[in-house]
């Protein structure tokens, strides 16, 4: 008897959730048709705000960057001279972990400002910093809001002192202006770079609102970091390199002057038979070959200059190129209908089940 007392409130409890079942999917359909009004008025909602946004395109390339450990015939070359290439690889190898926050510098986004980009449609024909300043789209609502804020700066702009416009002026990394920061920003945005650790292949996706334009930025964007690393990486070398071709260059013109001074001695000197003369001779002829000891030494050093810059300037393999996109990423006009429709069902629903019956509570409380 005591078992049959204690199943019984539960048998209530499992009929009392059932009855509230009931009672919801009852209320749910007696309101069923203001949950298809409101799930029709958010799919209106939903496509105009999807065809307010303008479309933007992306283009993704992907670099395959050679490994800095390099053991090639110019390394075995200049091992047999006895000169190591590989002793400073691996100190100036630049890691590509490093290239997402190399395109996000402002001086390498600034760089980017001059380039030339045309639509497909030739409708427009500028600098990228023109681009980003004057022929970006947004919704309509972005206009309104903005509306206030550009009608109080045109009235502060009209107690200030213009600052005068320099043709050519060229963009100084170190100190930008308010307009400057804003186009970095806006182009830093829109470019994102991302590495594989596993296989170091290094990805770039360029977002613009233009197709043709996205494809432009994205081919110049890596073109840029491919000179931005190799320059980096052959630095050294190339300073190397040039104290070489000073030094080659001072040997040479010392072992032509010594040359010269021997040949010359010697024409003028060919039936003398004094001592006095073949010692001189003999001494302009070893500093001849003194002099062309030390250029055929300094000639040396040149090539292995020349190849050790050659040696360690990174090869890149672009396994996928930068093309032109058809279709655009966004907006994503299915899944924001899809998520309008969504929402306006889960409102609309939980007004009719709840929001009305707590509505009703409370208005009842300030009544008593």
């Amino acid at each position: 008897m005591v078992e049959d007392k204690n199943r019984e409130p539960q048998l209530n409890e499992h009929e009392g959730q059932e009855i509230d079942l009931l009672e919801l999917a009852q209320k749910a359909w007696v309101g069923r048709m203001t949950i298809i009004k409101t799930c029709a008025v958010a799919a209106v909602v939903g496509v105009v705000v999807a065809f307010s946004i303008p479309k933007e395109y992306t283009t993704t390339v992907k670099l395959a960057p050679e490994s800095a450990k390099k053991a090639g015939g110019m390394g075995a070359l200049a091992a047999m001279a006895g000169i190591n290439l590989s002793s400073g690889s691996e100190g100036d190898a630049f890691s590509p972990e490093l290239y997402p926050d190399i395109v996000q510098s402002v001086p390498f986004i600034t760089d980017l400002f001059h380039i030339e980009v045309k639509d497909a449609k030739s409708k427009i024909d500028t600098t990228l910093y023109g681009y980003m300043e004057e022929y970006q789209k947004g919704p309509w609502w972005g206009a309104v809001t903005a509306a206030p804020f550009k009608l109080l700066g045109w009235g502060i702009s009209l107690f200030k002192e213009k600052e005068p416009i320099v043709a050519g002026k060229a963009v100084d990394p170190f100190q930008l202006s308010q307009k400057e920061w804003g186009v970095v920003n806006g182009i830093s945005n829109r470019i994102g770079v991302s590495v594989d650790k596993k296989s170091g292949a290094v990805t770039v996706n360029v977002t613009m609102q233009d197709a043709l334009i996205s494809a432009t930025v994205a081919d110049s964007v890596v073109a840029q970091l491919q000179a931005y690393v190799t320059n980096y990486r052959t630095n050294k070398a190339r300073q190397d390199l040039a104290y070489s071709e000073e030094l080659y260059t001072e040997a040479q013109q010392n072992y032509y002057a010594a040359q010269q001074k021997y040949a010359e001695y010697a024409d003028g000197n060919q039936n003398v038979v004094l001592r006095s003369f073949r010692t001189e001779s003999e001494r302009l002829q070893n500093e001849m070959t003194l002099a062309y000891t030390l250029y055929n030494q300094v000639a040396q050093q040149l090539q292995m200059a020349k190849a050790k810059v050659m040696e360690i300037t990174p090869v890149y393999a672009v396994v996928q190129p930068a093309t032109v996109p058809l279709k655009p990423v966004k907006p994503n006009k299915p899944m924001m209908l899809i998520g309008f429709v969504f929402l306006g069902f889960v409102g609309s629903a939980g007004w009719l089940l709840f929001g009305k019956d707590l509505l009703c509570k409370l208005k009842s409380r300030k009544d008593n």
